[in-house]
Protein backbone atom coordinates (compact mmCIF):
# COMPACT_ATOMS: atom_id res chain seq x y z
CA UNK A 1 0.00 0.00 0.00
CA UNK A 2 1.42 3.38 -0.89
CA UNK A 3 1.18 6.37 1.42
CA UNK A 4 1.33 9.85 0.08
CA UNK A 5 4.76 11.38 0.68
CA UNK A 6 3.20 14.63 1.76
CA UNK A 7 1.16 12.89 4.47
CA UNK A 8 4.19 10.99 5.85
CA UNK A 9 6.32 14.11 5.99
CA UNK A 10 3.68 16.10 7.79
CA UNK A 11 3.08 13.40 10.40
CA UNK A 12 6.81 13.02 11.12
CA UNK A 13 7.23 16.75 11.52
CA UNK A 14 4.31 16.84 13.93
CA UNK A 15 5.75 13.97 15.97
CA UNK A 16 9.14 15.61 16.28
CA UNK A 17 7.51 18.86 17.23
CA UNK A 18 5.57 17.15 20.02
CA UNK A 19 8.74 15.47 21.31
CA UNK A 20 10.57 18.81 21.36
CA UNK A 21 7.80 20.52 23.32
CA UNK A 22 8.30 18.17 26.28
CA UNK A 23 12.04 19.04 26.78
CA UNK A 24 13.49 22.29 28.38
CA UNK A 25 16.51 24.11 26.99
CA UNK A 26 19.78 23.33 28.88
CA UNK A 27 20.65 25.93 31.61
CA UNK A 28 23.59 28.27 31.03
CA UNK A 29 26.87 27.06 32.51
CA UNK A 30 27.46 28.01 36.21
CA UNK A 31 30.42 30.39 36.63
CA UNK A 32 33.37 28.93 38.58
CA UNK A 33 33.30 29.84 42.32
CA UNK A 34 35.85 32.45 43.40
CA UNK A 35 38.71 30.85 45.33
CA UNK A 36 38.48 31.43 49.11
CA UNK A 37 40.82 34.11 50.48
CA UNK A 38 44.11 32.72 51.80
CA UNK A 39 44.18 32.16 55.57
CA UNK A 40 45.84 34.95 57.53
CA UNK A 41 49.57 34.78 58.10
CA UNK A 42 49.83 34.24 61.87
CA UNK A 43 52.82 35.74 63.67
CA UNK A 44 53.25 34.41 67.21
CA UNK A 45 54.85 36.55 69.88
CA UNK A 46 55.84 34.98 73.19
CA UNK A 47 55.58 37.11 76.34
CA UNK A 48 57.21 36.04 79.62
CA UNK A 49 56.86 37.67 83.04
CA UNK A 50 55.96 36.69 86.61
CA UNK A 51 52.17 36.30 86.66
CA UNK A 52 52.07 34.66 90.10
CA UNK A 53 53.93 35.48 93.31
CA UNK A 54 54.90 38.84 94.83
CA UNK A 55 55.80 40.45 91.48
CA UNK A 56 52.62 39.38 89.67
CA UNK A 57 51.24 42.94 89.59
CA UNK A 58 54.28 44.09 87.60
CA UNK A 59 54.25 41.04 85.32
CA UNK A 60 50.57 41.47 84.48
CA UNK A 61 51.24 45.14 83.79
CA UNK A 62 53.84 44.14 81.19
CA UNK A 63 51.53 41.57 79.64
CA UNK A 64 48.67 44.07 79.40
CA UNK A 65 50.93 46.59 77.65
CA UNK A 66 51.94 43.88 75.18
CA UNK A 67 48.32 42.82 74.61
CA UNK A 68 47.25 46.39 73.87
CA UNK A 69 50.01 46.61 71.26
CA UNK A 70 48.92 43.33 69.64
CA UNK A 71 45.34 44.60 69.47
CA UNK A 72 46.54 47.79 67.78
CA UNK A 73 48.73 45.85 65.35
CA UNK A 74 45.77 43.71 64.30
CA UNK A 75 43.51 46.77 64.03
CA UNK A 76 45.98 48.17 61.48
CA UNK A 77 44.99 45.34 59.06
CA UNK A 78 48.51 44.82 57.77
CA UNK A 79 48.74 42.75 54.57
CA UNK A 80 51.59 41.02 52.78
CA UNK A 81 50.83 40.60 49.10
CA UNK A 82 47.08 40.77 49.71
CA UNK A 83 47.26 38.30 52.59
CA UNK A 84 46.09 39.42 56.04
CA UNK A 85 48.65 39.37 58.83
CA UNK A 86 47.45 38.40 62.31
CA UNK A 87 49.52 38.78 65.48
CA UNK A 88 48.96 36.47 68.45
CA UNK A 89 50.39 36.81 71.96
CA UNK A 90 51.35 33.67 73.87
CA UNK A 91 51.68 34.71 77.53
CA UNK A 92 53.61 32.55 80.02
CA UNK A 93 54.39 32.82 83.74
CA UNK A 94 58.12 32.56 84.46
CA UNK A 95 57.56 33.24 88.20
CA UNK A 96 60.65 35.53 88.23
CA UNK A 97 62.65 32.32 88.59
CA UNK A 98 65.61 31.53 86.29
CA UNK A 99 64.82 27.79 86.06
CA UNK A 100 61.18 28.42 85.23
CA UNK A 101 62.31 31.12 82.81
CA UNK A 102 64.35 28.57 80.86
CA UNK A 103 61.40 26.18 80.76
CA UNK A 104 59.21 28.96 79.37
CA UNK A 105 61.89 29.83 76.81
CA UNK A 106 62.01 26.23 75.59
CA UNK A 107 58.21 26.18 75.44
CA UNK A 108 58.32 29.21 73.15
CA UNK A 109 60.91 27.53 70.94
CA UNK A 110 58.79 24.38 70.72
CA UNK A 111 55.72 26.50 69.87
CA UNK A 112 57.73 28.11 67.04
CA UNK A 113 57.09 31.67 68.14
CA UNK A 114 58.43 34.25 65.72
CA UNK A 115 59.76 36.61 68.43
CA UNK A 116 59.74 37.01 72.22
CA UNK A 117 58.79 40.05 74.30
CA UNK A 118 60.52 39.66 77.66
CA UNK A 119 61.43 38.57 80.08
CA UNK A 120 60.58 41.15 82.74
CA UNK A 121 63.42 40.35 85.16
CA UNK A 122 67.12 40.31 84.44
CA UNK A 123 67.49 37.08 86.39
CA UNK A 124 65.18 35.27 83.95
CA UNK A 125 66.08 37.26 80.84
CA UNK A 126 69.80 36.50 80.93
CA UNK A 127 69.69 32.67 81.04
CA UNK A 128 66.70 32.53 78.66
CA UNK A 129 68.56 34.68 76.15
CA UNK A 130 70.88 31.78 75.28
CA UNK A 131 67.88 29.56 74.48
CA UNK A 132 66.55 32.19 72.09
CA UNK A 133 69.98 32.81 70.59
CA UNK A 134 70.47 29.11 69.89
CA UNK A 135 67.03 28.98 68.23
CA UNK A 136 67.55 32.22 66.27
CA UNK A 137 64.48 33.87 67.82
CA UNK A 138 64.53 37.68 68.32
CA UNK A 139 64.10 38.75 71.96
CA UNK A 140 63.14 42.30 72.98
CA UNK A 141 62.97 42.93 76.73
CA UNK A 142 60.87 45.84 77.95
CA UNK A 143 62.37 45.89 81.43
CA UNK A 144 65.49 43.75 82.05
CA UNK A 145 68.30 46.18 82.82
CA UNK A 146 71.33 44.18 83.90
CA UNK A 147 74.10 45.02 81.40
CA UNK A 148 75.12 41.34 81.12
CA UNK A 149 71.99 40.65 79.02
CA UNK A 150 73.33 42.47 75.97
CA UNK A 151 77.02 42.07 76.85
CA UNK A 152 76.95 38.34 75.96
CA UNK A 153 77.17 39.08 72.26
CA UNK A 154 73.88 37.42 71.26
CA UNK A 155 72.59 39.02 68.07
CA UNK A 156 69.05 38.12 69.11
CA UNK A 157 69.02 40.31 72.27
CA UNK A 158 67.53 43.82 72.41
CA UNK A 159 66.03 46.07 75.09
CA UNK A 160 63.99 49.27 74.93
CA UNK A 161 65.19 50.86 78.20
CA UNK A 162 68.46 52.18 79.61
CA UNK A 163 70.59 49.61 81.44
CA UNK A 164 71.92 49.52 85.00
CA UNK A 165 75.31 50.92 84.10
CA UNK A 166 73.50 54.11 83.15
CA UNK A 167 71.01 53.94 86.01
CA UNK A 168 73.55 53.03 88.71
CA UNK A 169 75.87 55.81 87.60
CA UNK A 170 73.13 58.42 87.72
CA UNK A 171 71.99 57.20 91.14
CA UNK A 172 75.51 57.25 92.56
CA UNK A 173 76.27 60.74 91.32
CA UNK A 174 72.86 62.05 92.31
CA UNK A 175 73.30 60.75 95.87
CA UNK A 176 76.46 62.81 96.25
CA UNK A 177 75.83 65.89 94.09
CA UNK A 178 72.13 66.46 94.74
CA UNK A 179 71.22 64.63 97.94
CA UNK A 180 74.55 65.65 99.53
CA UNK A 181 75.22 62.23 101.06
CA UNK A 182 78.69 61.67 102.48
CA UNK A 183 78.10 58.14 103.82
CA UNK A 184 75.85 55.38 102.49
CA UNK A 185 74.77 51.87 103.43
CA UNK A 186 74.07 49.51 100.52
CA UNK A 187 71.57 46.62 100.66
CA UNK A 188 70.67 44.32 97.76
CA UNK A 189 68.54 41.23 97.18
CA UNK A 190 71.29 39.09 95.56
CA UNK A 191 69.44 38.90 92.24
CA UNK A 192 70.92 39.74 88.85
CA UNK A 193 69.01 43.01 88.92
CA UNK A 194 69.38 44.04 92.56
CA UNK A 195 73.01 43.10 93.07
CA UNK A 196 73.97 44.37 89.64
CA UNK A 197 72.38 47.78 90.22
CA UNK A 198 73.90 48.04 93.69
CA UNK A 199 77.33 47.31 92.24
CA UNK A 200 76.98 50.07 89.64
CA UNK A 201 75.69 52.48 92.29
CA UNK A 202 78.67 51.74 94.51
CA UNK A 203 81.15 52.37 91.68
CA UNK A 204 79.64 55.73 90.87
CA UNK A 205 79.06 56.85 94.45
CA UNK A 206 82.58 56.03 95.64
CA UNK A 207 84.06 57.67 92.53
CA UNK A 208 82.07 60.80 93.45
CA UNK A 209 83.56 60.75 96.97
CA UNK A 210 81.00 58.99 99.15
CA UNK A 211 82.06 56.53 101.87
CA UNK A 212 80.29 53.15 101.99
CA UNK A 213 79.85 52.33 105.68
CA UNK A 214 77.86 49.08 105.35
CA UNK A 215 77.03 46.46 102.73
CA UNK A 216 74.27 43.94 103.44
CA UNK A 217 72.41 41.29 101.42
CA UNK A 218 68.95 39.79 101.63
CA UNK A 219 66.86 37.88 99.06
CA UNK A 220 63.81 38.48 96.90
CA UNK A 221 61.46 36.59 99.24
CA UNK A 222 62.40 38.22 102.57
CA UNK A 223 60.10 40.56 104.52
CA UNK A 224 61.94 40.81 107.85
CA UNK A 225 64.97 43.11 107.75
CA UNK A 226 65.38 43.80 111.47
CA UNK A 227 68.84 42.23 111.76
CA UNK A 228 70.20 44.00 108.66
CA UNK A 229 68.70 47.35 109.55
CA UNK A 230 69.94 47.17 113.15
CA UNK A 231 73.50 46.86 111.77
CA UNK A 232 72.85 49.73 109.37
CA UNK A 233 71.48 51.94 112.13
CA UNK A 234 74.69 51.50 114.10
CA UNK A 235 76.70 52.90 111.16
CA UNK A 236 74.57 56.09 110.98
CA UNK A 237 74.66 56.49 107.18
CA UNK A 238 73.31 59.61 105.46
CA UNK A 239 71.54 57.46 102.88
CA UNK A 240 70.50 53.79 102.44
CA UNK A 241 70.61 52.41 98.91
CA UNK A 242 68.46 49.37 98.14
CA UNK A 243 68.83 47.25 95.01
CA UNK A 244 65.67 45.15 94.70
CA UNK A 245 61.93 45.18 94.11
CA UNK A 246 58.90 46.72 95.82
CA UNK A 247 57.75 43.59 97.76
CA UNK A 248 60.91 43.98 99.86
CA UNK A 249 61.35 47.76 99.63
CA UNK A 250 57.99 48.58 101.27
CA UNK A 251 58.47 46.55 104.47
CA UNK A 252 62.08 47.73 104.58
CA UNK A 253 60.91 51.37 104.63
CA UNK A 254 58.38 50.58 107.37
CA UNK A 255 61.00 48.83 109.50
CA UNK A 256 63.46 51.71 109.00
CA UNK A 257 60.86 54.07 110.41
CA UNK A 258 60.10 51.74 113.31
CA UNK A 259 63.81 51.49 114.21
CA UNK A 260 64.18 55.27 114.05
CA UNK A 261 66.63 55.29 111.15
CA UNK A 262 66.77 58.88 109.94
CA UNK A 263 68.48 58.14 106.62
CA UNK A 264 66.40 58.19 103.47
CA UNK A 265 66.04 55.19 101.18
CA UNK A 266 67.25 55.51 97.58
CA UNK A 267 66.11 52.81 95.16
CA UNK A 268 66.18 51.94 91.48
CA UNK A 269 63.13 51.24 89.35
CA UNK A 270 62.23 48.03 91.18
CA UNK A 271 61.01 50.04 94.17
CA UNK A 272 59.62 52.95 92.17
CA UNK A 273 56.03 51.69 92.01
CA UNK A 274 52.57 52.58 93.21
CA UNK A 275 52.63 49.38 95.30
CA UNK A 276 55.60 50.71 97.29
CA UNK A 277 53.64 53.87 98.12
CA UNK A 278 50.52 51.87 98.98
CA UNK A 279 52.22 49.21 101.11
CA UNK A 280 54.75 51.43 102.88
CA UNK A 281 51.98 53.97 103.63
CA UNK A 282 53.28 56.96 105.60
CA UNK A 283 56.71 55.30 105.86
CA UNK A 284 57.17 55.96 102.12
CA UNK A 285 57.33 59.72 102.60
CA UNK A 286 60.63 61.34 101.65
CA UNK A 287 62.29 58.30 100.05
CA UNK A 288 63.78 58.44 96.56
CA UNK A 289 63.81 56.26 93.46
CA UNK A 290 64.86 56.31 89.83
CA UNK A 291 63.36 55.00 86.60
CA UNK A 292 65.00 54.60 83.23
CA UNK A 293 63.09 56.76 80.77
CA UNK A 294 61.40 60.13 81.00
CA UNK A 295 58.31 60.91 83.09
CA UNK A 296 55.11 59.64 81.50
CA UNK A 297 53.65 63.08 80.94
CA UNK A 298 56.71 64.02 78.89
CA UNK A 299 56.76 60.86 76.77
CA UNK A 300 55.89 61.48 73.10
CA UNK A 301 52.82 59.25 73.36
CA UNK A 302 52.40 59.23 77.12
CA UNK A 303 49.07 60.97 77.85
CA UNK A 304 47.00 59.10 75.28
CA UNK A 305 48.56 55.77 76.21
CA UNK A 306 47.69 56.25 79.87
CA UNK A 307 44.15 57.20 78.96
CA UNK A 308 43.66 54.11 76.79
CA UNK A 309 45.47 51.72 79.15
CA UNK A 310 43.59 52.92 82.22
CA UNK A 311 40.23 52.55 80.45
CA UNK A 312 41.02 48.92 79.62
CA UNK A 313 43.25 47.64 82.43
CA UNK A 314 43.36 50.22 85.23
CA UNK A 315 46.40 52.08 86.54
CA UNK A 316 49.83 51.40 85.10
CA UNK A 317 52.09 49.65 87.61
CA UNK A 318 55.50 50.19 86.04
CA UNK A 319 56.61 49.04 82.58
CA UNK A 320 53.44 48.77 80.46
CA UNK A 321 54.43 51.55 78.00
CA UNK A 322 57.77 49.82 77.42
CA UNK A 323 56.09 46.46 76.83
CA UNK A 324 53.83 48.18 74.30
CA UNK A 325 56.83 49.67 72.52
CA UNK A 326 58.73 46.37 72.59
CA UNK A 327 55.87 44.71 70.68
CA UNK A 328 55.60 47.61 68.25
CA UNK A 329 59.33 47.49 67.52
CA UNK A 330 58.88 43.85 66.49
CA UNK A 331 55.76 44.68 64.44
CA UNK A 332 57.70 47.44 62.70
CA UNK A 333 60.49 44.97 61.89
CA UNK A 334 57.93 42.42 60.62
CA UNK A 335 56.43 45.00 58.31
CA UNK A 336 59.80 45.97 56.89
CA UNK A 337 60.76 42.32 56.48
CA UNK A 338 57.39 41.53 54.83
CA UNK A 339 57.77 38.14 56.45
CA UNK A 340 56.97 36.06 59.53
CA UNK A 341 60.36 34.36 59.32
CA UNK A 342 62.36 34.94 62.52
CA UNK A 343 65.63 35.29 60.63
CA UNK A 344 64.21 38.01 58.39
CA UNK A 345 62.64 39.83 61.35
CA UNK A 346 65.96 39.62 63.18
CA UNK A 347 67.79 41.13 60.20
CA UNK A 348 65.54 44.21 60.43
CA UNK A 349 65.70 44.84 64.19
CA UNK A 350 69.16 46.50 64.23
CA UNK A 351 67.86 49.02 61.65
CA UNK A 352 65.04 50.10 63.98
CA UNK A 353 64.22 53.81 64.09
CA UNK A 354 60.78 53.72 65.66
CA UNK A 355 58.90 56.65 67.14
CA UNK A 356 57.22 54.99 70.08
CA UNK A 357 55.10 55.90 73.06
CA UNK A 358 58.16 56.17 75.34
CA UNK A 359 60.75 57.71 72.99
CA UNK A 360 62.33 57.24 69.58
CA UNK A 361 63.89 53.78 69.71
CA UNK A 362 67.16 52.96 67.99
CA UNK A 363 69.67 50.29 69.02
CA UNK A 364 73.45 50.25 69.35
CA UNK A 365 75.56 47.33 68.14
CA UNK A 366 74.90 45.40 71.38
CA UNK A 367 71.12 45.76 71.20
CA UNK A 368 70.86 48.44 73.91
CA UNK A 369 68.65 51.46 73.32
CA UNK A 370 70.62 54.56 72.41
CA UNK A 371 70.38 57.75 74.48
CA UNK A 372 68.58 56.20 77.45
CA UNK A 373 67.33 58.72 80.02
CA UNK A 374 67.06 58.25 83.80
CA UNK A 375 64.48 60.11 85.90
CA UNK A 376 64.53 60.71 89.67
CA UNK A 377 61.49 60.82 91.99
CA UNK A 378 60.64 61.57 95.60
CA UNK A 379 57.72 60.11 97.57
CA UNK A 380 55.60 63.07 98.56
CA UNK A 381 52.01 63.23 99.76
CA UNK A 382 51.21 59.61 98.87
CA UNK A 383 52.62 59.66 95.34
CA UNK A 384 55.91 59.73 93.46
CA UNK A 385 56.81 63.23 92.35
CA UNK A 386 59.27 63.76 89.47
CA UNK A 387 62.41 65.74 90.34
CA UNK A 388 64.96 65.47 87.51
CA UNK A 389 65.63 63.67 84.24
CA UNK A 390 69.24 63.06 83.27
CA UNK A 391 70.33 62.14 79.75
CA UNK A 392 68.20 60.96 76.86
CA UNK A 393 67.09 62.75 73.70
CA UNK A 394 65.07 65.97 73.94
CA UNK A 395 61.33 65.28 74.23
CA UNK A 396 59.69 65.16 70.80
CA UNK A 397 56.12 65.82 69.69
CA UNK A 398 53.48 63.15 70.14
CA UNK A 399 53.44 60.81 67.15
CA UNK A 400 50.51 61.26 64.78
CA UNK A 401 50.17 57.49 64.59
CA UNK A 402 51.58 55.00 67.12
CA UNK A 403 52.93 52.81 64.35
CA UNK A 404 54.73 55.22 62.08
CA UNK A 405 54.49 53.86 58.57
CA UNK A 406 51.97 51.16 59.45
CA UNK A 407 48.59 51.29 57.82
CA UNK A 408 45.65 52.11 59.98
CA UNK A 409 47.00 51.98 63.51
CA UNK A 410 45.23 54.04 66.12
CA UNK A 411 47.35 56.42 68.04
CA UNK A 412 48.91 57.42 71.27
CA UNK A 413 49.41 60.89 72.54
CA UNK A 414 49.60 62.47 75.98
CA UNK A 415 48.89 61.15 79.45
CA UNK A 416 46.85 61.63 82.55
CA UNK A 417 47.36 60.82 86.20
CA UNK A 418 48.14 57.54 87.83
CA UNK A 419 48.48 56.04 91.25
CA UNK A 420 52.20 55.42 90.98
CA UNK A 421 55.08 57.63 89.92
CA UNK A 422 53.91 60.57 87.96
CA UNK A 423 55.87 59.44 85.01
CA UNK A 424 57.78 56.26 85.24
CA UNK A 425 60.03 54.32 83.02
CA UNK A 426 62.28 51.90 84.59
CA UNK A 427 63.42 48.46 84.30
CA UNK A 428 63.66 45.45 86.42
CA UNK A 429 65.21 42.08 86.54
CA UNK A 430 65.11 39.67 89.31
CA UNK A 431 64.68 35.99 89.63
CA UNK A 432 67.21 34.44 91.93
CA UNK A 433 70.13 34.86 89.58
CA UNK A 434 73.16 36.22 91.33
CA UNK A 435 75.81 38.67 90.38
CA UNK A 436 76.29 40.29 87.02
CA UNK A 437 77.47 43.78 87.56
CA UNK A 438 78.66 43.63 83.96
CA UNK A 439 80.25 46.38 81.84
CA UNK A 440 82.20 49.47 82.60
CA UNK A 441 80.28 52.66 83.21
CA UNK A 442 79.47 55.00 80.38
CA UNK A 443 80.68 58.58 80.35
CA UNK A 444 79.22 60.50 83.27
CA UNK A 445 76.08 62.48 82.76
CA UNK A 446 76.06 65.68 84.75
CA UNK A 447 72.97 65.95 86.87
CA UNK A 448 71.03 69.14 86.53
CA UNK A 449 70.98 71.22 89.65
CA UNK A 450 67.68 70.81 91.43
CA UNK A 451 66.08 72.18 94.52
CA UNK A 452 65.48 68.85 96.19
CA UNK A 453 65.64 67.98 99.85
CA UNK A 454 69.06 66.87 101.00
CA UNK A 455 69.40 63.80 103.19
CA UNK A 456 68.80 64.58 106.84
CA UNK A 457 71.80 65.39 108.98
CA UNK A 458 72.95 62.65 111.31
CA UNK A 459 71.68 62.90 114.81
Amino acid sequence: MKFPVKAVSLSMIAAFAMMGCGKEAPPPPTPAAAPPPPPPLVIKLGHAAPLTGPQAHIGKDNENGARLAVEDANAAKIKFGGRDVKFELMGEDDQADPKQGNLVAQKFVDAKVNAVIGHLNSGTTIPASKVYSDAGIPQVSPSATNPAYTAQGFKTAFRVMANDVQQGKVLGEYAVNNLKAKTVAIIDDKTAYGEGLASEFKKAATAAGVKVVAEEHTDDKAVDFAAILTKVKGKKPDLVFYGGMDPQAAPMAMQMKKLGIKARLLMGDGGCTSEFIKNAADAAEGHYCSLPGIPYEKMPGGPKFIERFKAKYGDIQLYAPYAYDAVMVVVDAVKRAQSADSARILAELPKTDYKGVTTTITFDDKGDIKDGAISLYVAKGGKWEAMDTIGGPPPGPAPAEPLAGMSGMSGMGGMSGMTGPKGMGGMSGMGSMQGMSGMAPAAPAKPAAAAVPAVPAKK
